[in-house]
């Protein structure tokens, strides 16, 4: 690691969290023989072996205790939050993503699949919890992305589907994605807030929006979905975790790449759920999942660089790389996860056993129905 100019060592040992992806993205820090991700690789292995200093322990617990405040998410705020981070450019996303655009960990069921194979397994995976039991069902998608859930559910399952976003970009591509596929009668996309939304829905799934919500909000998330639940309903929640407990957003994140996120730990969510009228009924951790789902958007993003660059700048392009690496990292080597939790209303409502998960997933795997049948 080469620092180029004389302040640069002071201020990345005042604030290594905020100062180190500020460097590398100004062009103040480089890596010789080798890349940011190496660099970073490096520096976690090497934290997980030590333990904070008394300093870095008062600077956690600082943050802890003012963290409502960065997580201030109204309305308002809510939709500036998505759009900092999600209404850029539509090309930025095709360079990395799959052609499915599914902007979430995937599911990589042998570690053999590609991209596209671990993101079509997510689908299923999450398709089969959801337990979509006759056609017509109502789904409610909070936080839809460009829409491939919410689609498949609607050509593959038959499910009746409302998905919405803050992202007015998202939004657009949906639709008419929609439209192409002829689905536009039964699966609808709204530039919405989560609690804007009334009615009532059989089914409700989130993937990758509860980061988005803030600490402050859960109560108001979690009784949000109980009023809209069904009183035999199912929600999925999917969502990245954090496995050290209760914490605060990395200052660089916040600045950068998602302003008013935080990654939820597990007691945080269960917490509130508890005290919301709504069941817990199943809880999976899925381990590495993200890392290899990074590591692959980074090495595609990475292989169209130079045309990033053209469209974005280098210092967007670092800043991007940094990000992608940064948040590999904090996966491959156990800070994080995914969990994806069920929710219901009557205890009575799912199968006694967690067979029919693995029956729909295979089924649906094989080209078969998201039914039972």
């Amino acid at each position: 690691m080469r620092l180029h100019d004389r302040w640069a060592p002071l201020q990345l040992g005042l604030n290594p969290d905020l100062m180190l992806g500020q460097l590398y993205m100004d062009g103040r820090l480089s890596v010789e023989n080798g890349s940011i991700a190496d660099l970073l690789s490096l520096l976690f292995v090497n934290m997980g072996r030590s333990s904070p200093s008394r300093f870095q322990r008062l600077v956690q617990r600082w943050r802890v205790f003012t963290r409502r405040l960065s997580q201030f998410n109204p309305q308002s705020r809510a939709r500036a939050h998505a759009a900092h981070h999600y209404d850029l450019s539509g090309e930025l996303y095709e360079m990395f993503l799959d052609s499915d655009k599914q902007y979430s960990c995937a599911y990589f069921a042998t570690g053999s699949e590609t991209l596209e194979q671990a993101q079509a397994a997510k689908k299923r995976h999450i398709s089969a919890k959801l337990d979509l039991v006759r056609p017509g069902l109502k789904v409610l998608d909070i936080g839809c992305g460009w829409g491939g859930l919410a689609l498949d559910l609607a050509g593959e399952c038959d499910a009746d589907v409302l998905g919405v976003t803050l992202s007015e970009n998202q939004v657009a591509v949906a639709r008419r994605r929609a439209e192409q596929a002829r689905l536009v009668d039964r699966c609808r996309f709204e530039l919405a807030d989560y609690r804007t939304i009334i009615g009532t829905y059989d089914r409700i799934v989130s993937v990758g929006m509860f980061e988005h919500v803030g600490v402050g909000y859960y109560p108001t998330f979690f009784a949000k979905v109980r009023d809209l639940l069904a009183d035999d309903g199912v929600m999925v929640l999917h969502t990245i975790g954090r496995l050290d407990g209760p914490g605060s957003t990395n200052p660089w994140i916040a600045k950068y790449i998602f302003p008013g996120g935080y990654i939820p730990a597990l007691s945080e969510v269960t917490s509130v759920v508890e005290k919301s009228g709504l069941i817990v009924s199943d809880v999976e951790v899925l381990r590495l999942h993200y890392a290899e789902t990074l590591f692959e958007w980074r090495r595609r993003f990475l292989a169209r660089r130079d045309e990033a660059e053209r469209l974005h700048g280098q210092r967007f392009c670092r800043m991007w790389e940094f990000y992608l690496a940064a948040s590999e990292m904090t996966f491959r080597f156990g800070w994080q996860a995914v969990f994806q939790i069920q929710l219901i209303k009557d205890i009575a409502a799912m199968p006694m056993t967690r067979d029919y998960m693995v029956d729909r997933e295979r089924q649906m795997a094989l080209g078969g129905a998201c039914r039972a049948g």
